[in-house]
C-alpha cells in the first residue's frame, strides 16, 4: 500500500477514508505518512502515544523529551513507569512506527500534529501561589514550536491545563507564526493510573475541543481520524476549547469529592459504630449515585486531583466566584483532615507516642497496579509519624528506594516540575529504612500500616507477622483490605478506616 494511504486495522472495520490523510485538513491534498510528536515522555504521554502507534500503524508517532536519561528507558527493557500492559504494547511499537527521541526541535519540525504533555505545576511563588497552574513549561514548548516549524501543524493540549490556556498558547503562536497556520485543539486525558492502558483501548469518552471556525472544525475532524482508528464515533465527543478544558477539570473535581464524602461519612461511622463499607453499599445501590470511587480510604492522591481542584479554585476566585471557590476547598481539607486523622489514630492507639518504635509501611504508591507517589497519602502519613520520631521501615513492590526518599525530603509541589530540575541525590532520611519484602519490613515493629491496596497485602501471612511483631501488635488499615475479624483472632489490634473501633482503640480517641 502506497505511503499516505490507511491500511486496515486488525481491531476494527471502521477505516479512515484512504488518500485523506490527516496532513490534507493542513495543506491542500499532500499525500505523504502522518506523523504526530508528543511533547513529553510521562504517565501520560508514553502510554497514550504506544496506543495509537499500536492502533494506526500508518501514522508515524514520535515521544520527545529532553530528559536523555527518561529516554533511555523508555528505550530500554526497564521502561520509566509501570503500567499494566504498557511493556506488551511499547515492544510491538518500538521501532516500527514509535519513536523516542531526545531531539525534540526534530520532531516537532516535521509532525503534522504535536501533542503537548509537559509539567503544569502548581506556583509555588507570586500571583497565584499555592493554586494556580504554572505554565512555565507550556509557554517555552510553545515558543520552541513557533521557532522549529516549518509548516502547518495542530497543536493539542494534551496536559491538564486552566480554562483559557489554549487562546494564550494561540497568541503566542499567532504572533511568530511566520506564516504558518497553527490549529490548537484541547483533547484532555481521562486515564486512571494502574488501567490507563485499558482506558486507552475502550475509552468511556475522547474529548476534543476546538474553535468554531472552519480551519477548527477540520482539525477537529483530523484529530477524530487518528481516534476513529478504534473508537467508536458516538464515544467521541467534539465541543469548543473552553469547554474541553473546563471538562477535565470538572470531572476530576467530582471524582475526588466522592472519595472525600465517603471519607467524611467514615469518620461518622467510627464515631457511631456504624460500618462504611455497608453504608457505601448501600448508597451505590442507588443508580443515580452508582458504587464507583465509593471506597472509603485514607485519603485519595496522584498527579491530578489536589492540583486540579486548587487549579479550579484559582479559576472562581478570579471570576469573582468565591463561593464556589470555597466550596472546592473543602474536597482538600477533608483530604488532608483524613490523613491527619489517620496519623492521630495511629499515635493515641499505642499509648500516644511512637518515638523510637518501629513503624512498618506497607505501600507507598498512592494506589496500586502504578509506581506512581506523586501526591500519595503515604507521603504526609509518613512525615506525621516521622514529626513523633517513628522508625519506619517501607515496602513496596513497585517504589523504589531512591523515590521513596525523594519523595520524603522534597517540598510540597516540587515533584511536579521536570525530573532534571529536582535533586538528583536525595537526602536520606535517617529515620526510614526502605526494604523489598513484606515480611522484612513488619520484623520487630510495633504497628504496621496498610497504605496501598495492592492485592498481595490481602493474602500476606498474618499469622507469621504476629510472631515476629513486638506486642501488644497494631494493623491500621488504611485502605480497607484485611479481615478484621481474623487479625483479631490472631492476636492484633485492628484498626480499619470507617469500621466499628475495636475495643482498644474506643479507650484512646483519636484527637483529629
Amino acid at each position: 500500500m502506497p505511503p499516505g494511504q490507511w491500511e486496515p486495522c486488525a481491531t476494527t472495520t471502521r477505516l479512515m477514508t484512504v488518500n485523506r490523510p490527516v496532513v490534507d485538513y493542513l495543506k491542500g491534498s499532500s499525500i505523504k505518512m502522518v506523523k504526530i510528536c508528543c511533547i513529553g515522555a510521562g504517565y501520560v504521554g508514553g502510554p497514550t502515544m504506544a496506543i495509537i502507534a499500536l492502533k494506526c500503524p500508518s501514522i508515524q508517532v514520535a515521544v520527545v523529551d529532553i530528559s536523555v536519561s527518561r529516554i533511555n528507558a523508555w528505550n530500554s527493557d526497564q521502561l520509566p513507569i509501570y503500567e499494566p500492559g504498557l511493556e506488551d504494547v511499547v515492544k510491538q511499537c518500538r521501532g516500527r512506527n514509535l519513536f523516542f527521541s531526545s531531539d525534540v526541535e526534530k520532531h516537532v519540525s516535521e509532525a503534522d500534529i504535536v501533542f503537548v504533555s509537559v509539567n503544569t505545576p502548581t506556583k509555588t511563588q507570586g500571583l497565584g501561589a499555592g493554586k494556580a497552574a504554572d505554565l512555565t513549561y507550556w509557554e517555552s514548548a510553545a515558543r520552541m514550536i513557533a521557532d522549529v516549524s516549518k509548516s502547518d501543524k495542530i497543536v493539542v493540549e494534551k496536559s491538564t491545563v486552566p480554562v483559557k490556556t489554549a487562546e494564550a498558547i494561540e497568541k503566542i503562536l499567532t504572533h511568530n507564526s511566520k506564516g504558518i497556520n497553527y490549529q490548537i485543539l484541547s483533547n484532555p486525558e481521562f486515564l486512571a493510573e494502574g488501567t490507563a492502558i485499558q482506558d486507552l483501548l475502550h475509552p468511556d469518552r475522547v474529548l476534543i475541543g476546538g474553535r468554531e471556525t472552519p480551519g477548527g472544525q477540520k482539525a477537529i475532524q483530523a484529530l477524530k481520524d487518528v481516534y476513529a482508528h478504534w473508537v467508536t464515533e458516538d464515544r467521541i465527543i467534539t465541543t469548543n476549547l473552553w469547554s474541553a478544558e473546563l471538562s477535565k477539570l470538572a470531572a476530576n473535581a467530582f471524582l475526588a469529592q466522592r472519595i472525600s464524602s465517603v471519607n467524611a461519612m467514615s469518620a461518622l461511622c467510627e464515631a457511631t459504630g456504624a460500618d462504611v463499607t455497608e453504608v457505601s453499599f448501600a448508597v451505590g445501590k442507588d443508580t443515580r449515585i452508582g458504587p464507583k470511587f465509593l471506597n472509603a480510604s485514607v485519603g485519595f492522591g496522584g498527579s491530578c486531583f489536589q492540583k486540579d481542584i486548587l487549579n479550579l479554585v484559582y479559576i472562581c476566585e478570579c471570576n469573582g466566584l468565591p463561593e464556589v471557590a470555597e466550596y472546592w476547598k473543602q474536597v482538600i481539607k477533608v483530604n488532608d483532615y483524613q490523613k491527619n486523622r489517620f496519623v492521630n489514630r495511629v499515635v493515641s492507639s499505642m499509648f500516644n507516642t511512637v518515638s523510637n518504635k518501629k513503624i512498618a509501611i506497607l505501600g507507598f504508591a498512592f494506589k496500586k497496579d502504578t509506581g506512581d507517589t506523586r501526591e500519595t497519602p503515604a507521603i504526609d502519613v509518613c512525615k506525621g509519624l516521622l514529626g513523633d520520631k517513628a522508625r519506619l521501615s517501607i515496602y513496596d513492590p513497585q517504589v523504589t528506594d531512591d523515590q521513596i526518599q525523594r519523595d520524603l525530603t522534597m517540598n510540597k509541589f516540587d515533584w511536579d516540575h521536570p525530573i532534571h530540575l529536582q535533586l538528583a541525590s536525595p537526602t536520606t532520611v535517617k529515620q526510614v529504612s526502605v526494604v523489598w519484602d513484606a515480611y522484612e519490613a513488619t520484623k520487630d515493629a510495633h504497628g504496621l500500616c496498610i497504605l496501598t491496596e495492592w492485592d498481595e497485602f490481602k493474602t500476606l501471612d498474618y499469622k507469621r507477622i504476629y510472631n515476629n511483631m513486638q506486642k501488644p501488635a497494631f494493623v491500621f488499615d488504611g485502605r480497607n483490605v484485611v479481615n478484621m475479624e481474623q487479625l483479631r483472632e490472631i492476636g492484633f489490634i485492628v484498626y480499619s478506616i470507617g469500621k466499628p473501633l475495636d475495643p482498644w482503640l474506643k479507650d484512646m480517641p483519636a484527637v483529629a
